[in-house]
């Protein structure tokens, strides 16, 4: 029983030393990839601190979401884990509380390809810790740490072991010049993918190894000309316009000839893509749905048409067709896509993407 006992002590011991010699570093001393500007009050906000009051409120408030912003560094720790607060401690009926408000961890491979780790699942309070893998090879990794899709943090803080060194990459991938700037509404924001890894913006953003700028405002895609100038002032690969799930057709109508003006005015000849409202499953049975998606599609070709006629060849329209596939599989609540959904529909833009980068 003495020995037994003793044994417990021991790897009790072990255990607390363990934890113990973890320490922890300040997330944002290393490279903060997906931001639409740094011009923020808080370093994991979209928006800059010039919109606060003139913008909408809606729009303010998922505009500090960090959707799409991650952070890049490399360590060759064995364990490795996360400390942070939830911004809004934000919770949804029909999305995990890991994509809402956790994180996830990615690490890049010989062949420039990343591969995933493990997920930092919340807990029901804002403050959060969790271990994300340990037992590791003691070898430099460079990782990729995606942030949440729904809420913010706070602060973040990256726990190592204390023999361990952690920096800044020192490889440049996911490379940040020209990157595709995505405008939409919650479903590009991420709604409602399990894990941030799985919104399709970080998915493409792996597979070409390039940064995906996630300007998706969950119901609140509606055409702001004060989001055209954001936009505008970055300067893109590819402009993404996939609003039209967030905006009627009187919007359509008053606003897209206007906010495509600002982008083409700063960056004549960025490729521009209008995207088609996805194929939701309940347009098979809701008439009224389907007339009302039916009429903004029209109306936004329309606008395409004329831009053409006008001679810009480098704004091109996307139909939906198969993006999220036709077997009604794609959505959690016939709008908000799956994880399969998710994944489909990057395959489906990845080609398109690969065609007009230059």
């Amino acid at each position: 029983m003495r020995k037994l006992l003793l044994s417990l002590i021991i790897v009790c011991a072990m255990a607390t030393t363990a934890i113990a010699e973890l320490q922890y570093h300040d997330a944002t001393q290393f490279r903060i990839i997906g931001k639409p500007t740094y011009a923020t009050d808080t370093i994991f906000s979209r928006l800059p601190d010039s919109l606060s009051g003139h913008i909408r409120q809606g729009l303010w408030g998922v505009g500090r979401n960090s959707a799409g912003i991650a952070v890049r560094f490399r360590s060759n720790t064995s364990t490795i884990g996360l400390k942070w607060h939830s911004t809004n401690n934000f919770s949804m009926n029909h999305m995990t509380a890991t994509g809402v408000r956790g994180l996830d961890l990615y690490t890049l491979q010989s062949d420039g390809s990343w591969t995933f780790v493990n997920a930092a699942r919340p807990g029901v309070k804002p403050d959060n810790k969790y271990t994300l893998m340990s037992n590791m090879t003691p070898e430099e990794r460079e990782y990729l740490l995606f942030l949440p899709l729904y809420d913010s943090c706070s602060s973040l803080e990256i726990g190592i072991d204390s023999t361990a060194i952690i920096a800044p990459p020192a490889i440049d991938l996911p490379v940040a010049e020209k990157p595709i700037v995505w405008y939409g509404t919650s479903i590009t924001q991420g709604g409602c993918a399990s894990r941030p890894g799985m919104a399709a913006t970080n998915i493409i953003e792996r597979e070409l190894n390039r940064v995906v700028i996630n300007l998706g405002f969950s119901g609140n895609g509606r055409l702001d000309y004060e989001i055209a100038e954001m936009m505008a002032a970055i300067d893109a690969g590819i402009y993404v316009l996939d609003c039209l799930p967030n905006v009627t057709t009187p919007q359509i109508k008053e606003r897209t000839e206007r906010f495509y003006s600002i982008l083409r005015k700063a960056h004549p000849t960025t490729p521009i893509l209008m995207v088609q409202t996805p194929e939701f499953p309940n347009m098979r049975f809701n008439t009224e749905t389907r007339r009302i998606i039916e009429e903004k599609d029209a109306t936004w070709l329309e606008f395409y048409r004329k831009f053409r006629s006008a001679g810009d060849a480098n704004v091109h329209f996307v139909s939906s067709r198969g993006m999220i596939g036709d077997d009604n599989e794609g959505t959690v609540d016939c709008a908000h896509f799956t994880d399969l959904g998710f994944e489909r529909c990057a395959r489906f833009f990845l080609p398109i993407f690969r065609t007009h980068l230059k």
